[in-house]
């Protein structure tokens, strides 16, 4: 949740294409919204997709990581409890 500060919003000079006006402003009568409505939805939305993809990126290297310690026997046996294992990751 964000605070009421956080919440105020703040002009800010933005140069856009043609083509992207002309499809915003499309939306804009399709969907009853300003323009400062779908930018900002825009801009929600693109942020949660490269923070979800950064995530799944971490994950992704996590198990990788956990497959070559569990694949190496050596590693295995010397990891004896569980703190130990993640320690190791």
């Amino acid at each position: 949740m964000h605070s009421l500060a956080q919440l105020q919003k703040k002009q800010v000079g933005l140069r856009l294409p043609v083509y992207l006006i002309e499809q915003i402003d499309e939306f804009t009568k399709e969907y009853n919204l300003n323009r400062t409505d779908i930018i900002i939805e825009s801009i929600k939305s693109y942020i949660e997709k490269q923070e979800a993809e950064a995530f799944y990126k971490s994950f992704d290297v996590s198990c990788k990581e956990l497959k070559e310690v569990l694949d190496d026997p050596k590693k295995a046996e010397e990891l004896q409890t569980i703190e130990e294992f993640f320690d190791e990751l």
